[in-house]
């Protein structure tokens, strides 16, 4: 809503300082919490997070991504030198880092932002290295849509010491699977499971203190891995020429161009507005179905058909 009228009130306006404090701060938490959501993935993949141990982790990120992008672009309003004036200046279409302080813009903006990219892109790739491996191993299609892992574990991860059983570990994958005909909305699942070992334990003998009941994980693909993908996507898409131009304008001073200009004001602006679509886009799926559970619990309580 600024835009020019940020560098149009000047330099030291308070309008063109916030507006450079906002674009210090709020670019680099968009990467923080894509990086966040990466490592969701990484967490529920290898170590099997479950949601309630992934929504321990919001507190941590909140603060920990407050913390680190709001410290810097605050102390950036208070730097300012007779030769180069504040930190925060005119770039043509916004206050940010003034080009006159491109060396700090390039360290402590482009830098990290890339940095945190270039992570996120390495979890990315061990994460698709471990879900390929899990559809060869248990004959998975692409469009599965769920991996569930029912595991028996005790307190001190040792199995359960009886002669007639054993750990047992199934892996179950799931699929959507659309009805036949074409007025018919009502969907079916069909399943795909492998136990690795199946010997149950000896019913007559008492289960020790510490062992504890299976525990079920169910992964979805949409929520943990593609959307977090699709949005990892968007942000590569919006960084990368915002990155040309400052490196051209750190080559080139004084010199600019047009097009890169109104790429980089087009991208920028939108950024927000992608990710808005994406959120939606793939969140309306499992808006539908949690509504058909809502639905079909209302009807089990209450005897409706």
């Amino acid at each position: 809503m600024i835009s020019v009228n940020g560098p149009y009130a000047g330099d030291y306006s308070s309008l063109c300082q916030f507006q450079g404090f906002a674009l210090q701060m709020f670019p680099i938490a968009d990467v923080l919490w894509t990086f966040a959501m990466a490592l969701d993935t990484y967490l529920v993949v290898f170590h099997r997070f479950d949601t309630h141990s992934l929504h321990k982790l919001e507190k941590y990120y909140l603060s920990i991504i407050t913390i680190v992008t709001f410290i810097p672009a605050l102390v950036f309003l208070f730097i300012r030198t007779p030769a180069k004036g504040p930190v925060y200046g005119s770039e043509k279409i916004w206050c940010s880092i003034s080009p006159k302080w491109v060396v700090l813009r390039i360290v402590l903006y482009y830098a990290p932002v890339w940095l945190v990219i270039a992570i996120v892109l390495v979890l990315y790739f061990l994460i698709g290295v471990e879900i390929s491996r899990l559809r060869d191993e248990f004959k998975l299609t692409e469009d599965s849509d769920h991996i569930q892992l029912t595991s028996h574990v005790s307190s001190h991860h040792t199995p359960f010491e009886n002669p007639n059983g054993s750990v047992i570990t199934t892996v179950e994958a799931t699929k959507p699977k659309s009805s036949q005909g074409f007025d018919s909305g009502v969907t079916s699942q069909t399943s795909v499971e492998r136990s690795i070992t199946t010997l149950r334990p000896d019913s007559s003998r008492p289960f020790p203190p510490n062992y504890q009941l299976p525990t079920q994980r169910r992964m979805s693909f949409r929520q943990y891995i593609l959307m977090p993908s699709l949005f990892f996507l968007a942000l590569l898409t919006t960084w990368v020429t915002p990155t040309i131009n400052r490196v051209s304008a750190f080559i080139h001073p004084g010199s600019e161009s047009y097009s890169l200009l109104l790429a980089v004001s087009a991208l920028g602006s939108l950024r927000g507005f992608w990710n808005g679509v994406i959120f939606v886009t793939m969140g309306m799926k499992g808006w539908k179905q949690r509504a058909i559970e809502r639905r079909t619990r209302y009807k089990a309580r209450h005897g409706v058909r």
